[in-house]
């Protein structure tokens, strides 16, 4: 895949309002899980609010749609692949997102707890952006080399 491709999917899947019209994936495997992410969402979302003893279920759920999420918007930035696998990726990603705000718009929630996951998130992408801009500059060696 071009630089320039890649950079498109990436604006893609972060762009506002990326989500709208998305569908929830019916299954994604996840640390080599299947999960039917629809019904699960679809049921949890049935309900006014998380009931107590689902709680755990649905924040666990929650942690590891983001790190699934982030694992494949890394392969988009850094792995050797297609066009049509990043579409793939890219797909996924906006549909683990629709999920992501299903479930978050449930019930009291830890506002201040999610903005730290999102900053984090938000630090990690930019670091992983800034070494592949900078070719991975450990120091300055790549600017010794001219």
């Amino acid at each position: 895949m071009k630089g320039y491709e890649r950079k498109q999917l990436l604006e893609r899947v972060e762009r506002d309002g990326a989500t709208v019209g998305a569908d929830i994936p019916e299954t994604i495997e996840i640390q080599g899980e299947e999960i039917d992410l629809q019904q699960f969402v679809f049921e949890i979302k049935r309900r006014e609010t998380v009931p107590p003893g689902e709680r755990d279920r649905v924040e666990r759920a929650k942690k590891n749609l983001r790190r699934e999420r982030l694992e494949r918007i890394e392969r988009i930035e850094e792995g050797d692949i297609s066009r049509a696998e990043g579409d793939e990726l890219a797909r996924s990603v906006i549909g683990i997102d629709r999920a992501l705000n299903a479930l978050q718009s449930l019930g009291p929630t830890d506002l201040e707890r999610e903005q730290q996951a999102q900053q984090a998130a938000d630090r990690k992408r930019w670091m992983s952006f800034l070494k592949k801009a900078l070719g991975n500059d450990d120091g300055g060696a790549a600017r010794r080399g001219r």
